[in-house]
């Protein structure tokens, strides 16, 4: 398996990306970090590089869904790295009303957000790929990805699944190719995106859950579930439930 030296993580100034930067840079790899608070990044690199002198971290602002700004801010990542080995898609939101409450504008905002921009953010990725021959796709999912779920998280979940459908698509093209596609489930990690969320069975904390993710990630797997425990056990279960029986679990 290749060293993945250079990497980029999108939505890099809190939560999920935040930690998974902080992990990787103890693992001594480069970093180009982006989301819309530059200022938090500024920091983030401030604070990583004096941790880990000896690696290269780059910031720059993104709003995903600016689209062109997606591959201009992947293009010149690439130069200042020289080439990229690994792109984690993180950036994401957690808005969401019950359908048909008259909260379409926030549901759209989440299925653009979780959707339409992690397609431009993979394009932008696996064109530079493609061009270097060699490269890991990233996509950060969701546990609620597994089936359709009710309330405030309906489209979240609905976003998730198409981003992990895409994902097994990409993976399913690239298959002949050194191109690999790893689709992370996550359940349950504290973070800015779940702070209000009232029920989060099994939440552990986001140093806990972002180590448990970079490890999925460096084993480049076709998915995980992270944590593994319990998550790849239930996993299984919420698959199969009936659907009412899903209702009472969640």
């Amino acid at each position: 398996m290749p060293l993945r030296k250079n990497i980029l993580i999108t939505g890099a100034s809190s939560g999920l990306g935040r930690g998974m930067a902080r992990e990787f840079a103890k693992l001594g790899r480069n970093l180009a970090l982006c989301a819309r608070r530059v200022d938090r990044l500024e920091e983030l690199k401030q604070e990583l590089l004096a941790a880990n002198p000896g690696i290269r971290v780059f910031v720059r602002a993104l709003d995903v869904m600016n689209f062109d700004q997606v591959f201009e801010v992947f293009r010149a990542f690439a130069g200042d790295l020289g080439s990229l080995d690994r792109v984690i898609i993180n950036a994401g939101i957690g808005k969401g009303q019950p359908v048909g409450t008259g909260m379409f504008r926030a549901n759209r905002q989440t299925a653009e957000t979780n959707f339409v921009a992690a397609l431009a953010q993979c394009e932008a990725a696996v064109e530079i790929f493609r061009k270097q021959s060699a490269g890991h796709l990233v996509t950060i999912s969701s546990m609620s990805a597994l089936r359709g779920m009710r309330g405030n998280v309906t489209t979240y979940a609905a976003s998730k699944a198409a981003l992990a459908t895409l994902s097994e698509g990409i993976r399913a093209e690239l298959l002949r190719t050194p191109i690999r596609v790893t689709t992370i489930y996550p359940g349950y990690i504290h973070s800015e995106i779940n702070e209000k969320v009232k029920n989060k069975p099994f939440v552990v904390d986001t140093e806990t859950g972002c180590r448990a993710m970079v490890a999925a990630i460096e084993a480049e797997k076709v998915e995980a579930y992270v944590p593994r425990w319990p998550w790849l056990p239930l996993g299984f279960v919420m698959k199969r439930l009936p659907l009412r029986a899903l209702v009472r679990m969640t």
